[in-house]
């Protein structure tokens, strides 16, 4: 039996299973300030609500994890930047997913016209994110300290930044 493993667009039939590979990221992590999962609805309406990429990766039906884009700040003049996010099953870690995912995603958000992409990191020791932005051409941009409180520890976030075009 053949695997079919593909990056597509998230539908609003996806919200279960991204809400499956976000929730023990919010629950027992810091690596989103996030301190609560989200409901399939809430997802199914951030899927809906979306103007910049939003995929998938989708094997045989299962989402292994998820990539996504949003306005850097709401006033008209950061039109052309985007926060990029993604996250992967802990089954999908480690297999060049999340590169597959984050280049997809940067293409894509050059295409709607992004110029300038960002990514958050919460600075907690574990360098995967930081690593992969790094390998995907991101450049360090600064470091907000104690920023957030989770799990009983002030935590940092690093700010990355890539050109797109």
């Amino acid at each position: 039996m053949s695997t079919i493993e593909e990056i597509r667009p998230a539908t609003e039939a996806d919200a279960e299973g991204i809400a499956a590979v976000f929730a023990p990221y919010a629950t027992d992590s810091v690596v989103t300030f996030e301190t609560a999962p989200l409901s399939p609805d809430q997802w199914r309406a951030k899927i809906r609500e979306s103007e910049l990429p939003f995929l998938v990766l989708d094997r045989d039906g299962e989402i292994l994890g998820y990539a996504l884009a949003a306005p850097w700040r709401p006033k008209p003049a950061y039109r052309f930047s985007a926060e990029t996010t993604i996250y992967l099953s802990p089954t999908a870690t480690g297999r060049g997913h999340g590169r597959r995912l984050l280049d997809e995603l940067l293409k894509r958000c050059a295409e709607a016209g992004v110029r300038q992409a960002i990514a958050v990191i919460v600075d907690s020791g574990n360098p995967a994110s930081r690593n992969l932005h790094r390998a995907a051409g991101f450049a360090d941009a600064g470091v907000l300290r104690r920023v957030g409180f989770k799990h009983d520890r002030w935590l940092d976030t690093l700010l990355m930044q890539r050109e797109l075009g």
